[in-house]
């Protein structure tokens, strides 16, 4: 059997930049172990696979990890669009995504890619500052729990880029993995996000991570519209809406490599 590869850099308008995933295009599924040795081979944050549908919703949409699938991934969706449109000959403006976060919905804009995603929910765990202060090796203002992850706030952007976490007591923590963000210097806010529970100690760019960040900026900023940065060494620029229950996330994403795999 052999499947089309596409390698997409996703929140970045230039190669090397943003955060790469692959997507695959398939029949009908194959076995799990299947897409996980695919995921794992590929050896990069995640890997998106689809199988068409018919109606309403356009396909089905799963992530992997190098470890595992996910509930919910960003940059993945976002370099599954990209590829539909500019590789697969998508013809419609909105694509429509059946995924474990339920519909999703990805627009294509004139010069980038817009999310419509779930807003995640928050809950103040500060009876985790130590441990987080430990890992982190700076002490958080405050910290969250969303569905997946804990969000920590620091104080300045200069932190944010300073961080060294130490990635054997995050694997302790319980949780997906670990957000740090602060105010921006020339965006509303930065991030860095770690998950060496999923194979990833720091993934360059996470779209379901502003999610979380999204709903608590907009209420400590006094705005629904928000730019974003992940301060990864790869970086990625965002744009982020807060509509509610939901968070518009937008980004542009450009094609790295087209290959196959040979099973």
């Amino acid at each position: 059997m052999k499947l089309k590869i596409y390698q997409i850099d996703a929140f970045s308008s230039k190669i090397f930049g943003g955060n790469p995933a692959a997507v695959i295009q398939l029949a009908q599924w194959l076995p799990d172990d299947k897409l996980q040795n695919i995921a794992t081979e590929n050896n990069l944050s995640e890997t998106a696979f689809i199988v068409p549908l018919f109606g309403n919703i356009d396909y089905h949409l799963r992530w992997f990890t190098p470890s595992y699938e996910v509930r919910l991934c960003g940059h993945a969706t976002l370099a599954t669009a990209h590829t539909l449109w500019q590789h697969l000959g998508f013809q419609k403006d909105i694509v429509t995504f059946d995924t474990l976060s339920g519909i999703l919905k990805v627009v294509r804009n004139e010069n980038d890619y817009t999310l419509d995603f779930p807003t995640d929910t928050l809950e103040k765990r500060d009876d985790q500052l130590d441990i987080i202060h430990n890992i982190l090796k700076i002490k958080p203002i405050e910290i969250f729990r969303g569905r997946d992850d804990f969000m920590a706030i620091l104080s300045a952007q200069q932190e944010i880029e300073s961080l060294q976490p130490d990635f054997a007591l995050l694997k302790t923590l319980g949780s997906r993995g670990l957000i740090a963000t602060a105010k921006g210097d020339g965006v509303d806010f930065v991030s860095r996000c770690f998950f060496p529970e999923a194979g990833i100690e720091e993934d360059p760019v996470t779209g379901s991570a502003h999610t979380t960040m999204t709903p608590y900026w907009a209420e400590k900023l006094g705005k629904t519209t928000l730019s974003a940065q992940q301060l990864s060494a790869r970086k990625g620029d965002l744009t982020c809406v807060l509509k509610g229950n939901r968070v518009d996330i937008s980004g542009a994403a450009v094609t790295y490599m087209i290959g196959n795999i040979y099973l």
